[in-house]
């Protein structure tokens, strides 16, 4: 039989799941590489040999997705699998466009060849787009959970910027377990809430290993989503969240229409912050294409440990980075917390970038008055630093999940900005959750 050349396009996170569940050690393709996009320093590297199976004794090579269209031609590729998140659908056919003038297929994958059995009942938490407010949603879920005496082990979309071979599978029950593991600020940010609330997060590389060692210490597994993916297991309960700050999205962008049409509860998230016209925009849409889904009500009240750091100062505030970058977002929690606590001035951190943080934002032009915080390495963690300490303000409102001053010092005062789920009337997650239970 003569074996497919294949090339998976991703950001090391569902292109890897998607080689481990179904092209590992299958006999009809020839995974030739990956390309790489969305995230800093992944291309270059190998996908290693110790996870790539017996087909692949050398590894499987990373490229830069700006390569795409040379190495399709070179290496003879003839199927090319489209295998990253939170893209326009026009972009997808884009891509698509140019694998098919380049001289191979395309294709997209879905649940079914993808997603793992588990022996335990799983709930999913998804979205519509990356800074929904899936975080917030999976605690409530997990406080809800935990109140009722279930043990819970909350598995996170893969987030594997280091070594690999490493980080195969990978528990966090303490904030000492992610100095160990070197995590980036964008891991912390997903893993230290959970952290705090006495969960055990994991993650990694290979997701049924992920879940077979998980099942041993949990009565129910808790699928926390990273951008809009979809979950990698068969889910029990689906709950997806929406954002009527960018109403119509949930209809636009890949693949987190799927999971608007998979869901079993929509929560229609920041109500209390969004226009009422867009919130009945979204509604409309999830009646639309899912009608058979219970909806659910909620708001992200914010709430910050030093008003008196806000109010009439100028301040430089920090957004969580995805939400800003692919997620689209122009404004955060932070700059909720600006307005309500009345600052002077939100002050431009665009004449103070450095190296990595300046092409941050040449890369993502339209992030204007605000600074993500970047943290793929310890490079870039240091230039978020000095970008935070050569900006001309008079204080820092931190609106990352995590404590930044774990990892950065600031020249001048800082206050976080903490956000909770807060559902509004009914039905509300604890009486819908109380119904799935039941059913077990």
């Amino acid at each position: 039989m003569n074996r497919q050349n294949v090339l998976i396009m991703g950001a090391a996170g569902r292109d890897f799941h998607n080689f481990n569940v179904y092209f590992r050690d299958n006999e009809q393709y020839n995974i030739v590489a990956f390309t790489a996009t969305q995230i800093p320093n992944i291309e270059g590297r190998k996908y290693p040999k110790e996870l790539a199976g017996k087909l692949y004794p050398n590894g499987i090579p990373i490229y830069s997705e700006n390569d795409l269209d040379r190495l399709i031609k070179e290496k003879n590729i003839d199927l090319v699998v489209f295998a990253y998140s939170d893209v326009r659908h026009e972009y997808v056919m884009h891509k698509a466009s140019e694998v098919m003038a380049a001289g191979a297929n395309f294709m997209v994958m879905g649940g079914e060849k993808t997603m793992i059995k588990s022996t335990k009942p799983v709930i999913s938490v998804l979205a519509v787009r990356t800074g929904c407010g899936k975080s917030q949603t999976t605690r409530r879920v997990s406080r809800i959970l935990r109140n009722w005496g279930k043990r819970v082990a909350a598995i996170r979309h893969p987030m594997p910027y280091g070594d690999l071979n490493a980080q195969k599978v990978q528990r966090f029950a303490t904030i000492e377990d992610m100095d160990k593991a070197d995590c980036t600020i964008e891991e912390r940010e997903e893993y230290e809430p959970h952290i705090a609330m006495g969960n055990v997060v994991y993650a990694g590389v290979d997701y049924e290993a992920i879940l077979r060692q998980a099942e041993q210490e949990a009565d129910i597994i808790l699928w926390d989503g990273g951008n809009n993916d979809m979950c990698f297991y068969k889910s029990d309960l689906t709950i997806t969240v929406v954002d009527p700050h960018r109403p119509g999205h949930e209809l636009k962008y890949f693949p987190g229409e799927t999971n608007l049409r998979l869901a079993d509860i929509v929560v229609i998230n920041k109500i209390d912050t969004a226009i009422p016209e867009n919130v009945e925009i979204v509604r409309k849409n999830i009646a639309r294409v899912n009608p058979k889904a219970i909806v659910v009500d909620a708001a992200s009240p914010i709430f910050v440990d030093k008003p008196e750091v806000i109010r009439n100062k100028r301040v430089l505030v920090v957004e969580d980075g995805p939400t800003l970058t692919h997620g689209e977002m122009t404004y955060g929690a932070g700059v909720v917390a600006a307005k309500k606590f009345g600052a002077a001035e939100l002050v431009d951190p665009r004449p103070f970038l450095v190296a990595s943080i300046k092409d941050t934002f040449k890369k993502y032009p339209y992030i204007g008055t605000l600074l993500p915080a970047m943290g793929y390495g310890a490079k870039q963690i240091a230039d978020l630093e000095e970008t935070i300490n050569r900006t001309d303000a008079d204080s820092v409102i931190v609106a990352t999940p995590i404590n930044l001053l774990h990892l950065i010092k600031f020249n001048k005062p800082s206050t976080r900005v903490r956000y909770e789920l807060q559902e509004l009337g009914t039905p509300d997650l604890e009486t819908l959750l109380k119904e799935f239970i039941k059913e077990l």
